[in-house]
């Protein structure tokens, strides 16, 4: 199993970026999906969720900002991420479950990624 998560970067506030992270070793459409974010000296906390029937779930912080997305036939689960803010900078990491709940918590996720850097410059 290998899940590549790709599409951070450097990006003023108020700028937008798109993270992508495409799985393979697994049957992906059976997956929920979930982006993570881990900031220095903070716990990986989930930021949004996206189950196997494409129901979403979004932390109240990036709520009307972030939407989770996911193609089964390109095997890719997606972050469009607009008005950024320096509070959302963070390692983002991608993460697979078999449990079908968008909003559970990491525990129940099985499957990682290797992060990718977001830095949000003020």
């Amino acid at each position: 199993v290998q899940l590549q998560a790709s599409g951070g970067g450097l990006v003023q506030a108020g700028g937008s970026l798109r993270l992508s992270c495409a799985a393979s070793g697994l049957t992906f459409s059976i997956y929920t999906w979930g982006w993570f974010r881990q900031a220095p000296g903070k716990q990986r906390e989930l930021v949004a969720g996206i189950d196997r029937g494409s129901m979403t779930h979004y932390a109240d912080s990036v709520k009307g900002r972030f939407t989770i997305s996911r193609d089964n036939a390109k095997s890719t689960v997606y972050l469009q991420m607009n008005s950024l803010i320096p509070e959302d900078t963070a390692v983002y990491y991608c993460g697979g479950s078999l449990w079908n709940i968008a909003s559970q918590p990491r525990e129940r996720y099985d499957e990682w990624g290797q992060g990718t850097l977001v830095t949000v410059s003020s």
